[in-house]
């Protein structure tokens, strides 16, 4: 019998093993099939995590650290997946890729999201160079500089009016004529001078060097190719949340999500089964910040103690 299962290991559930094995709990494994860092580790630059600023530093070398900490105090991490999570009486039962069922008394799903291709032409070859998915932690690499921004919804407008702030100047491009983003937020992203939008128009292709990104070509539908030339590219198409381990056998969820799918949870980060919580990108209104994802880590794990505490 486990104290704690944590399914997920990027920074919500590195954190949350550091602060429930440091707080006394003895069993505790973290569930990761792969090298636990979560999508930072795809970064090449860490510049807005308080206290870190070492620009030569990726974020593979930034989430090195976490892992050795975490796991000098008692975290143990099995490379395996996990099929499912279930309430069975007061424990839960964690379905394993092999079959294997192991019991816990308390878990956390700390599994993520992951952003949405659009699918253009070397949107995968420039990610990371010039492709971001993250105004806030991409956005003053082009301090004073133009950018693209791609979507048509409430987040891509926000998060371009946050751009407008920063940039030059900020293109948004929309495949249709009108926007899917609240009336107020599309009112005041057309109020903001340096905010260019482009409609019904569609991004073919992201275009650059070994540099990085150059510039974007367009298609407008009548079908003429315009190239435009900005050294930032950000996409705001959606996430698909990494919520599978939270469905039963017959496909229903075991917990209270939203119509996104993201897990509904309370400031201490507890969902509507006891005993069960979910932390960073997979929570609902999650600003998907490695710091927040943290935070919500160590938020869990001080829960989970007090919830044991009281089965005891």
């Amino acid at each position: 019998m486990l104290d704690c299962a944590i399914i997920g290991g990027g920074p919500a559930g590195l954190t949350a093993g550091l602060y429930a094995t440091r707080g006394g709990l003895k069993n505790v494994v973290l569930f990761e099939s792969g090298m636990p860092g979560g999508q930072i580790t795809q970064s090449s630059e860490i510049e807005n995590y308080p206290g870190f600023f070492e620009h030569t530093k990726t974020g593979m070398d930034f989430m090195d650290t976490w892992q050795e900490q975490c796991f000098h105090f008692g975290l143990k991490h099995e490379m395996k997946r996990v099929e499912r999570v279930a309430k069975t009486g007061k424990h839960f039962t964690v379905t394993l890729e092999n079959g294997e069922k192991i019991e816990a008394m308390a878990v956390i799903v700390c599994t993520g999201s992951t952003p949405k291709r659009a699918g253009f032409k070397g949107e995968d070859e420039y990610f990371g160079r010039g492709v971001s998915t993250c105004a806030t932690c991409d956005g003053f690499f082009y301090k004073n500089k133009p950018v693209t921004v791609l979507g048509g919804g409430d987040t891509a407008l926000e998060e371009a009016f946050y751009l407008s702030n920063i940039c030059s100047d900020v293109y948004v491009v929309h495949r249709r004529d009108t926007f899917r983003a609240a009336p107020s937020t599309v009112d005041r992203v057309k109020r903001k001078e340096n905010i260019h939008l482009i409609t019904d128009t569609v991004i073919e292709e992201v275009l650059g060097d070994a540099m990085g990104v150059s510039g974007v070509k367009l298609k407008d539908k009548e079908g003429k190719i315009t190239q435009l030339d900005t050294p930032g590219l950000f996409v705001f198409v959606g996430h698909n949340v990494n919520n599978s381990v939270l469905k039963d056998e017959n496909g229903t969820f075991i917990c209270e999500m939203n119509e996104w799918g993201q897990v509904v949870v309370d400031l201490s980060m507890r969902t509507s089964v006891e005993g069960l919580f979910a932390a960073g990108d997979m929570r609902i209104e999650a600003p998907k910040q490695v710091v927040i994802a943290a935070g919500d880590g160590a938020t869990a794990a001080l829960q989970v103690i007090s919830y044991i505490q009281e089965q005891a």
